[in-house]
């Protein structure tokens, strides 16, 4: 099993030494064995489908969609966009996309038009795989209105000029439209010479073949396309299993969203390298839903960011639920306060609750705490390196720093991703020539290894478990005509972390309310980057060399917001 070893230099420099060797399979591959090994175990459960498949079935669900997807013509390394919430569906085409040797492309439903279309020429989408629509969102008609050419096309042959590398929406469910096909349709057009096209490729995809791309925001007011092979993945699913215990028996709940790492590689990618059984109980998070399902399906494991426990703990039904079967889990997203960790594994019996730390660039997890550590660890730290992966901690000259001394996070090894996608500047800006990739976290570590974040080098901010730039935000502020001067900080909020405000300075004769500022931001940008707090100022604190000081900004909010 992993182990750290350590030298008498006592410099922020630890490696994942392990005796267990890093996998060589691809994800396809992956779900293969594990069939072989588990055809009867029970594989993929979702509630509100009313779908039950063991390990066969679901290999054999991702065998008929590949094939399906090839039948269409889609070559080799095309990009293949899924923009829906959680759904059996989407297992499947993680799994079916990676034997058919397409990058699945993950797009936040709650993308609106901007960043739909940035996202889908970014990295040249082929087809688009999407729900009709969710919850309050149409996103046949939002794809429609981005690319009125749909409407009159035959599917297949789209060709718009909003998203000229884009020829197929493959539609989820029984609807139809216009320029569309349906999901069952396009498994169902699997041929015999598409069939035996997967089986060639398994010999041909190499694990080091991009396979999945994650949108991670940027500095720059767009997202990154952080590009993860197969071994990135694979491994980082692998060894975070390890580091629970996961076996075929085990059973997790996944209520985190499958655009994220969290539900695509700790989620299911993790139970598939384990054998372990995958549990949804909703398309979006739902608490009451959550922990019906945990009972239910008599779940070992539940996974979430601190807000979703938070909302578990305190649904109505909470107290009337059977949550004996629980063990364990992972925290992550945000920082789990003290009070809540107690609450989680005495409440809701996850004795064995792990937190993990890393970043989509890093497939995602990097530092873990185990399920043998000791309480106060898992309070007050984020682990340690995970095996294979080495982690320094440096100074602004970057100097690694002496243990206890706190510095930047640097990462190294197998879970770095190889590039941001069609984005040379941004790769080589983010990871140097010896393969270190920043974090922009400040950290400290101690002799015995372990890490604590301390705080952070740029100004981002974590709503709910979702990573959010001001600067994203400001650059779209900024189109507003009333808008002068913006300035966008994290304020506090005790159920989300944080929650986004914005300091704003009008055009001289202009008028706009906090409301006038929110519904111009409605429809366009993702709705957790809506400001919830808007201040009108008429300047900002700046240095003398005339830097907006958002520190101070940030004093002032925390101080109004904690007046009664």
């Amino acid at each position: 099993m992993a182990s750290e070893r350590t030298f008498s230099s006592k410099q922020s420099y630890l490696h994942g030494v392990s005796d267990v060797p890093l996998l060589s399979v691809t994800v396809g591959d992956l779900l293969e064995e594990t069939a072989n090994k588990y055809p009867e175990t029970d594989a993929l459960v979702v509630s509100y489908q009313d779908v039950r498949w063991n390990y066969r079935e679901l290999n054999r669900q991702a065998d008929k969609m590949a094939a399906g997807l090839i039948a269409l013509g889609l070559d080799l390394g095309d990009r293949v966009g899924v923009w829906a919430p959680n759904m059996a569906e989407w297992v499947v085409l993680q799994f079916a996309t990676a034997k058919a040797g397409l990058i699945l492309v993950n797009v936040n439903p709650a993308y609106r038009l901007s960043e739909l279309e940035f996202a889908l020429n970014q990295t040249g989408v082929k087809a688009l795989i999407t729900v009709p629509n969710f919850k309050t969102s149409d996103y046949l008609a939002m794809l429609s209105e981005l690319m009125p050419e749909l409407l009159d096309s035959k599917p297949g042959m789209l060709k718009a000029k909003k998203g000229p590398s884009l020829r197929w929406v493959i539609t989820l469910g029984e609807d139809t439209s216009k320029g569309t096909v349906r999901y069952c349709d396009v498994m169902a057009g699997a041929t015999d010479d598409a069939r035996q096209r997967v089986h060639s490729l398994s010999a041909d995809l190499q694990f080091d073949d991009p396979v999945n791309i994650q949108f991670t925001s940027g500095t720059t007011g767009l997202p990154k396309a952080a590009a993860l092979t197969h071994h990135n993945i694979v491994n980082n699913a692998y060894f975070t299993g390890l580091q629970m215990r996961l076996s075929d028996r085990d059973r997790m709940c996944i209520p985190v969203p499958m655009y994220h790492c969290f539900g695509t590689v700790l989620g299911t990618l993790c139970c598939v390298a384990h054998g372990a059984t995958m549990v949804f109980a909703s398309a979006g998070f739902d608490a009451e839903a959550t922990i019906q399902a945990v009972e239910t399906e008599r779940c070992t494991a539940l996974h979430g960011v601190p807000t979703m426990f938070i909302a578990e703990l305190d649904s109505p039904g909470f107290a009337r639920r059977n949550l004996s079967s629980l063990r364990t889990g992972i925290i992550a997203g945000a920082p789990c306060p003290a009070e809540l960790m107690k609450r989680i594994m005495h409440e809701m019996h996850m004795t064995e609750i792990t937190i993990a730390y890393g970043m989509t660039e890093t497939s995602p997890v990097s530092t873990r705490t185990s399920t043998t550590d000791p309480v106060v660890r898992r309070v007050e730290t984020v682990g340690r390196v995970l095996p294979h992966i080495e982690i320094k901690v440096v100074d602004t000259d970057g100097h690694i720093t002496p243990r206890g001394t706190s510095g930047e996070l640097l990462t190294r090894g197998y879970c770095v991703m190889p590039k941001y996608w069609n984005d040379a500047e941004k790769t080589t800006a983010a990871i140097d020539e010896t393969r270190w990739i920043a974090s922009g976290d400040i950290a400290v570590v101690d002799d015995e290894g372990y890490f604590q974040i301390v705080g952070r080098f740029k100004d981002m901010l974590i709503r709910g478990g979702e990573n959010i730039f001001p600067r994203e935000i400001e650059d779209f502020l900024y189109t507003h005509p009333a808008v002068e001067q913006v300035e966008v900080i994290g304020a506090p909020d005790e159920k989300y972390g944080e929650e986004v405000c914005a300091w704003i300075k009008l055009r001289e004769g202009h008028k706009a309310t906090a409301d006038d500022i929110r519904s111009f931001c409605e429809g366009k940008i993702a709705h957790f980057k809506i400001p919830r707090y808007v201040r009108f100022v008429d300047s900002f604190p700046m240095t003398i060399t005339g830097k907006v000081q958002k520190f101070i900004m940030r004093e002032q909010m925390t101080k109004e917001l904690a007046k009664p």
